[in-house]
């Protein structure tokens, strides 16, 4: 199910991805303008984990906390859902971290209580028409009514056909649930099943590429498998290089910070 292909083997399909998706990371996407919404991102590429307590704890200092791990929107049933159905479609390979590692599931959810999510420039009010394929988004739903709904069907459907939570179910499962809504087997409360995965699918990407400031792309992983040099203030010190000059990304927090 990598990248929306059910049938398609994980890592063949994420490498494909990764080799021709090169116009979605210099775009929105990466721009760090997804949502609107800018939360307070600890330092991108943190350092390794200090040694244990004795007491086994590893209680982090205040200054190393993430505090864009943080729930918005979701409920806890949710969140594991978005997370395990944004790691079936961008999973963890030999190439590099899947949408777990890479926080994908908090950057959904903070899109979800953002202006993006409740429509907040879209024009909401009827009479409501069926538009055409090209007019983008025209339901009746807020955004984030229709992901929480998706979500919630996920996990119906998921007990209904495998008798547990779709976070529970073995990949082959959960990928084999995933098509049923791509294909739109599954009926959702006056919704095409499609539309939630085709939404669920273009903000997984998102989170994968987004500046790390929205709550994914989390230290900047998604951005080091394309060799991406991030959100760079300047080129001056480089631009007259000869060859391929190679970047550490920058994250637009670390110019809020610097």
């Amino acid at each position: 199910m990598a990248n929306g292909k059910p049938n398609e083997p994980q890592d063949e399909s994420k490498r494909r991805f990764l080799k021709y998706a090169g116009t979605a990371v210099g775009g929105l996407v990466v721009g760090g303008v997804v949502g609107g919404l800018i939360g307070a991102n600890s330092k991108a590429g943190n350092e390794a984990s200090p040694a244990p307590s004795p007491s086994g704890s590893t209680p982090a200092a205040p200054s190393d906390r993430d505090f864009n791990q943080a729930l918005m929107y979701f409920n806890q049933d949710q969140f594991q859902t978005a997370e395990a159905a944004a790691e079936r479609i961008f999973p963890a390979d030999d190439l590099g971290p899947g949408a777990k590692e890479l926080g994908v599931a908090f950057f959904i959810d903070h899109q979800m209580a953002s202006a993006y999510g409740m429509n907040a420039r879209d024009y909401m009010s009827p009479p409501f028409h069926p538009g055409e394929a090209y007019q983008g988004y025209q339901l009746t739903f807020k955004r984030q009514e229709l992901m929480a709904l998706g979500l919630d069907a996920l996990n119906e459907y998921s007990q209904d056909k495998f008798k547990s939570k779709f976070a529970k179910l073995t990949p082959e499962n959960q990928d084999a649930v995933l098509t049923a809504f791509e294909t739109n087997e599954v009926h959702l409360k006056g919704v095409p099943a499609g539309t939630f995965f085709n939404m669920l699918r273009a903000l997984t990407i998102e989170g994968v590429y987004a500046d790390p400031l929205y709550g994914g792309n989390k230290n900047m992983g998604g951005w080091k498998m394309r060799s991406y040099p991030g959100n760079q203030m300047s080129y001056f010190d480089v631009i007259e290089k000869e060859g391929l000059v190679k970047l550490e990304p920058l994250s637009l927090h670390d110019h809020l910070t610097s």
